[in-house]
Order: C-alpha cells, then structure tokens, then sequence
C-alpha cells in the first residue's frame, strides 16, 4: 500500500529515464505528469512511451495489464502551472548542467505545494549544488534511477539539509515503486554504481581516443574477459553519447584533466553527426542489431 502523502508524481524532462521513471511510477499506481517545455520533445515523448511500455513487458519486467493500467495514469504537458500545482513528488531529469537544474527546480518551487519533495536524478552532480535553488533543500534529495528495463535498483543521496522525514519518506517511496535503494552515507558524484562505471567508460574512451584499440576491440577486451553481454561502448550507446559527452565535457572543464578533454573531443564528432546510440540508431555500434549481439563478433573468444 502506499503512503498517501505521496499520490501525484511529477517528471521534469521527458528524455528517455524521465519516461522510465514515470512509467514505472505509473505502473506502480500513481498518477504521473511527464513536464517538458518544448512541445515537440512531448510529441516524441508520447510514440516513444508506447515502445518503452513494450520492451518492459517483452524483457518480463511489467505486466501486460500493470503496463495498459499504467499508460491510463501518464499525462504529458507543457504548461508548468497545470503541471506543478497538484504534485507531491517531484523527479527531475533535465541535462547535466548544475544552473539549468537550479533554475528548474526555483520555478517549480514557486508553483509545487509546499509539502511536495524534490528530487534530482542527476547521475554525476551531488544534491548541495542544487539544493538551495529548490527553495526546499530539507525536502530535496538525489533519487537516481538506472535502466529500468534491466534492474530495479536506485540510489538515494541525501544532502547534509535533508531531514530524516524527507529521507524516510523518499526510501518508502523507492519500495512503492518497487526499487531497492541503495542509501548513500555521504555525497559523492556518480553515486556508487555509477563511480565505477564512469571509471570503466573513461578508460575505454581514452584507450579509443589515443588510438590503442578500436572500440570494437575493447569491447571485445571486456566482454571476452569478464563475461559479460555488452562492453563499455555497448554501454555508451545505451545511455546515450549526448548524455556521456555533457558528462565527459563538464568534468573535462571542471578539472582540466587532458584525458577528459581527449575523450570530450573524441566524442562530440559523434554528437555533431547525430550519432547518439540506441535511441538514434547508430552510434558506436547500429541498432537495431548491433554487431556485439552477433555469434560472429566473440568467434574465437571462450
């Protein structure tokens, strides 16, 4: 059973983990408002919703029915105001950059109720950078979601302002929806899951751009040797190149690391081209069938 404070959910960004999360908040029974400010993302949004639906119950993830049920309890909207005004929860899934965040979450304050708790699914950024534009930053915290389709499991970061009530409450939710949270001590960027993986990722990035290897090799490298179904470029194309190069340029920045810089460069030719993984067919690898699922891509590897 749910708790009842939290009933109406709120979507800031409907990319592709803004529609996960609503879909599974939605299946979960809540209603759900997925909120962008552009119209044509939302008309996207709404075709790609109807794969995304499809691929959870294919992959054993969802129910036919929870699904059907779920899709009913999804409104799309451009209008701030009808968006915010009845929300209780609110996850945030906007680009990575710190002041876009903050003015989001500053507008939204001035709309939500007074009770409603933000969150951020931001994968690198930590929740104090944030937390004082939400207006609430007791009631803010980090709720970080992976692919839906493949694990239920999120990380929840709290910052030093955030009550134990807020806490609380955004655990419970976690298991409402069924996700198993994975509760962060203290802040760190990337969570935990996502500080190794950004390591892996750098690595192999670096390795292509400085001509090591092709990515096709280091995948082999990784998948051959640890047994695993896809390799770090497998995993670029799935999160998407844009998400990994806003990622990849704002720590290139921060830090001034010339192997950051190296691997920014290395990918933005692939985002000028268009060339952004799954969700635009092509990226490291061509979808919808890539080369790393062919019998032919490990031949000779055991």
């Amino acid at each position: 059973m749910h708790d009842d404070t939290i009933r109406n959910v709120l979507i800031l960004g409907a990319g592709t983990m803004g529609l996960q999360i609503g879909l599974q908040c939605a299946t979960s029974g809540f209603d759900v408002i997925i909120y962008d400010a552009y119209d044509q993302a939302l008309e996207k949004a709404e075709r790609r919703l109807q794969k995304l639906a499809g691929d959870l119950v294919r992959k054993g993830r969802a129910e036919q029915e929870a699904i059907d049920a779920g899709l009913l309890r999804i409104q799309f909207s451009s209008d701030p105001e009808a968006a915010g005004r009845k929300a209780d929860l609110i996850s945030e899934s906007v680009p990575e950059d710190p002041a876009l965040k903050q003015q989001v979450f500053s507008q939204f304050n001035t709309i939500c109720p007074d009770h409603a708790i933000f969150t951020t699914n931001s994968s690198t950024l930590l929740p104090s950078m944030i937390a004082e534009a939400t207006g609430r930053p007791d009631r803010f915290a980090a709720l970080h979601f992976h692919d839906c389709s493949i694990t239920n499991v999120v990380d929840v970061m709290p910052h030093p302002g955030t009550s134990a009530k807020t806490l609380e409450a955004i655990l419970e939710f976690c298991k409402d929806i069924d996700q198993f949270p994975i509760e962060l001590k203290k802040e760190q960027h990337g969570y935990v899951f996502n500080t190794m993986l950004m390591e892996l990722l750098g690595s192999a990035l670096n390795l292509a751009s400085i001509g090591v290897a092709a990515p096709e090799d280091i995948d082999r490298a990784w998948m051959g040797i640890m047994k695993t179904a896809v390799g770090p470029f497998g995993i670029m194309d799935s999160v998407g190149l844009d998400t990994v190069y806003k990622i990849t340029d704002y720590w290139a920045t921060k830090t001034n690391d010339p192997k950051r810089k190296g691997n920014a460069a290395y990918l933005i030719e692939f985002v000028e081209q268009g060339s952004l993984g799954i969700k635009t067919g092509k990226g490291f690898y061509t979808y919808p069938d890539p080369d790393f699922l062919k019998p032919e891509f490990m031949e000779g590897i055991r």
